[in-house]
């Protein structure tokens, strides 16, 4: 086990010193159906604790979808904020 480690720790190190476009990966399937994939798996944007201020009718509305009620005020604000920076609507 020790011998094999040491194998792949040298193959990686010499991985690190290629460029990406030296690096042969034609051995590897493209992945191409990406349905499958979860969102937010390996990534978790940071949360920061805010007090913000909502029309009680607003808030009804939110909390009236089930439980969640704070995640989806961040997929509305995520989504305003994504549309405002490509300057699409939705």
């Amino acid at each position: 086990m020790l011998k094999a480690n040491r194998k792949r720790n040298k193959e990686i190190a010499a991985l690190r010193k290629m460029k990406d476009l030296e690096i042969d990966t034609s051995d590897i399937p493209e992945i191409t159906d990406w349905s499958s994939a979860v969102v937010g798996r390996f990534f978790r944007p940071v949360k920061q604790p805010v007090t913000v201020r909502i029309d009680a009718d607003v808030l009804a509305w939110l909390k009236s979808k089930g439980k969640g009620y704070q995640t989806r005020i961040n997929q509305i604000l995520r989504g305003a904020m994504h549309q405002s920076r490509t300057g699409k609507r939705a």
